[in-house]
């Protein structure tokens, strides 16, 4: 008589091993070529680099300069995303209205639009004879293209819908019944919104400010169309690697390098939310 032996509480069955765990030779070979198409390029550009001369050329005012204005205008782009971001993600989550699906392409789309095209979208809505600008400099003597304020808005225009896009996903998957109970003790929207929703949604805010913030850093393309490079002004630290590109390799490798530093950062900082292994 064959008896079957029950596992007690507290042990923990493993799951059985699916069959055929071993990787087929046809999608090794690709998967191997498009990983060594993402990593050579870096490889190259760490191997490259002119370590001798790295803290000559990382510590001189140029770049320091350069290094600067990014913080600052990442910093503040991120900023701006998050006052005007999060009640847009909630609006997308939280309510139906009419053209959502519309609302929704369209706050997505700088994510694949052409940064250049993003710049000079903005300089026909802000420059100083565009449909808003032209308003801004007549009536406030507000001028916005080529200056630091441009370097923000610019930063704002392309990493805005990183924050939207993680946070309206993070307000998906939130409960909605916790407000719900907060409106039944008297909460208004905003109330429950503030004290309720804003702390179980922190972690996915967290995680697109830091996305936008990376996106805002890397800025290039709607940059320099609408805010041009001018050091200690406008020039940031992609700008300042193009510069450096034609005049001092050295110096644009080494600022490259600064820029891959904080990109792994920037990961690192992501890993437990989206690299982990379910």
């Amino acid at each position: 008589m064959t008896t079957t032996r029950e596992a007690s509480p507290g042990t923990r069955r493993r799951p059985p091993r699916a069959p055929g765990r071993g990787v087929p030779l046809a999608l090794l070979a690709p998967a191997l070529l498009g990983l060594a198409f993402l990593l050579v390029p870096l490889l190259a550009l760490v191997v490259r680099a002119p370590w001798s001369g790295l803290p000559e050329q990382v510590t001189s005012p140029a770049v320091w300069d350069a290094l600067r204005l990014s913080l600052v205008c990442a910093t503040t782009a991120t900023a701006l995303s998050l006052l005007v971001g999060v009640p847009l993600a909630w609006l997308l989550a939280r309510t139906d209205f009419p053209a959502r699906g519309l609302v929704r392409a369209l706050v997505t789309l700088p994510l694949v639009l052409p940064p250049v095209v993003g710049g000079v979208a903005l300089l026909l809505a802000l420059g100083r004879n565009g449909i808003v600008g032209r308003w801004l400099d007549a009536w406030f003597g507000v001028t916005l293209p080529f200056t630091t304020a441009g370097v923000v808005l610019a930063e704002t225009f392309v990493a805005l819908p990183f924050l939207v896009i993680s946070v309206e996903g993070t307000l998906r998957a939130a409960d909605p019944r916790f407000e719900e109970a907060a409106a039944t003790l008297g909460a208004s929207r905003f109330t429950a919104f503030r004290r309720v929703t804003l702390p179980l949604i922190a972690p996915g805010v967290a995680a697109g400010a830091v996305l936008a913030w990376a996106r805002a850093l890397g800025e290039f393309g709607a940059t320099i169309t609408f805010a041009g490079n001018f050091p200690g002004r406008t020039q940031t630290m992609p700008l300042a690697v193009y510069l450096a590109l034609q005049n001092d390799p050295a110096a644009a490798i080494a600022l490259s390098l600064v820029l891959l530093a904080v990109s792994v950062a920037v990961l690192a900082g992501l890993r437990d939310r989206w690299m982990r292994a379910v």
